[in-house]
This record gives structure tokens, sequence and C-alpha cells, in this order.
């Protein structure tokens, strides 16, 4: 039943993401109150699976590459069910629903095999850690998709192609705003879950320098969009600009630790 209930969300996160498109094939207007039914009734049905784990393994699941995956998918598509509700737009689910499909199809395929949970207050700690800083990750993905959805409008908008694409993408306007909201959660999130996993590496004398490394890569990038925006005044292309570029990086940085780290196949 928890395969199961993976693979529906996958399945409706790409109905989603299908439906959320549809403008583009016919000159229609963008089915907002279908797209977020699909998109929420993925991240309920994704939910109850989760809870399935829990019950079933007796742990949260945010330990174990797994669990980890799945989480990191769920979490992405509530902040896109969120985003878009406050937004009334739907066009950040083209790229954002199947970034939320991808690692939950991955999770499903290895297996959800939990990892070894610490007990009482050291696992309470472990777990906001990990939680913190997928909500900061998967806000960051967010910036990082309306960036890029910026970009692209702007681009047609320059060269006076109005097709599609500026018929159905929301305002620019409207692009920037999700980026510069979601970068400042995402930087909230992301030092909150940095933070916690120093202080827990300081208070247990328990290390893991590849995840260190790269969860403090993580947070300087969105460091520097955060102050950028908030400090540096950045204009909206900037921002755009920078968001798909750092995010594009982690992700690198993520796929190098994985495959060549000394715990290669280990690295979450």
């Amino acid at each position: 039943m928890i395969a199961i209930a993976h693979f529906i969300a996958i399945s409706l996160y790409i109905g989603a993401a299908a439906l959320a498109a549809t403008p583009f094939a016919r000159p229609v207007g963008a089915p907002v109150r279908g797209v977020i039914s699909l998109l929420a009734a993925g991240v309920l049905v994704h939910a109850a699976g989760l809870v399935m784990f829990a019950r079933t393994v007796g742990a949260v699941p945010l330990t174990g590459l797994g669990p980890a995956l799945s989480f990191a998918g769920f979490a992405l598509a509530v902040t896109l069910v969120i985003v878009e509700l406050l937004a009334r737009e739907v066009t950040l689910t083209l790229v954002a629903a199947p970034l939320a499909a991808l690692p939950t199809t991955f999770a499903n395929v290895i297996g959800l095999t939990p990892g070894t949970e610490p007990p009482g207050l050291r696992g309470i700690w472990l777990f906001a850690h990990i939680a913190l800083s997928f909500l900061g990750i998967a806000s960051f993905a967010t910036a990082a998709a309306a960036g890029t959805m910026y970009l692209i409008e702007r681009r047609q908008l320059k060269s006076r192609r109005f097709g599609a694409i500026f018929r159905f993408f929301p305002p620019l306007a409207t692009l920037d705003r999700v980026n510069h909201v979601a970068a400042i959660a995402g930087w909230l999130g992301l030092t909150l879950g940095v933070v916690l996993a120093g202080a827990y590496s300081i208070a247990y004398r328990e290390m893991n320098l590849p995840q260190l490394m790269w969860g403090t890569g993580a947070w300087v990038a969105l460091s520097g969009i955060a102050v950028g925006r908030v400090v540096g005044g950045w204009q909206a292309r900037r921002a755009a600009m920078y968001s798909s570029v750092m995010f594009a990086a982690v992700l690198v940085l993520y796929v190098a630790f994985r495959v060549a780290g000394p715990a290669a196949g280990k690295f979450l």
C-alpha cells in the first residue's frame, strides 16, 4: 500500500503538470482549480503513504535515503500548493510538480528503507534539522522555478514573440514576487536547519562532513539571494538569474557528493 500511495501521488503530480500545460496546446485559460485539485490530491495521498510508512516501521520518514527522498518530494509539493493557492497561478506547476515527482519516484524505486533512529531528545533534534532543511530546499527550488520562468518570459517579451508562453505565464511582477518570498522563506528554513545540524554535530561529536559541506554550500547560495534582495536591492532579472544558476549548482554538488564522496551512495 505504501508503494501504491507513492505511485498514485507521482501520477497526480505529473497529471497536474500536464493539465497546467494545456494552454500551450490550445487557446484556453489556465485550469487553476483543476491543477490545484490534482496537486492537493497528490499531497494528501503522499501524506497518507508517509503516515502508513511511519506506522508500519515505527519511524519518522526522515532517515534513510528512500524515506528522505520521499519527504523531500512531499515538502516541495506542499510548498507548491501553498504558492499556487496564494498566487492563483498554476504555471509554477510546470516546473515544480515534476521536481516533486522525481525524488518521490526515486524513493519508490530504491525502496523505503528506514535508517537508524536516534532515541529521545537526540532523535527529535535530528528530525527537526532534517525537516527544516528539506523545507528550505523546497522553497529554494520554488524560487529557482519562478526565476527560470521569469527569464523565459522576459526573453519572449524583449524579442516581441508573444506566443503561448507569454499568454500563459503570469506577469513578470508575480514571478518576481514568488521568487522573492520563496527565497526569504527558504533562507529562514535552511538557516535553522544548518544551525541545528552544527549544534547537533558539536553536542554529540558526530559529523558527516560531506553532508555538512553540501548543506553549508546550499545555505551560502540561498543567503546570497536573500541578502541581495533585501540589502543589495537586486533587480528582478539579477535575482532570477542567480536563483536559477545557484540551484542548479547545488544539485550538481549533491550529485558529485553522491557519486564521488567518501561515502558514495550513502550521502543524502
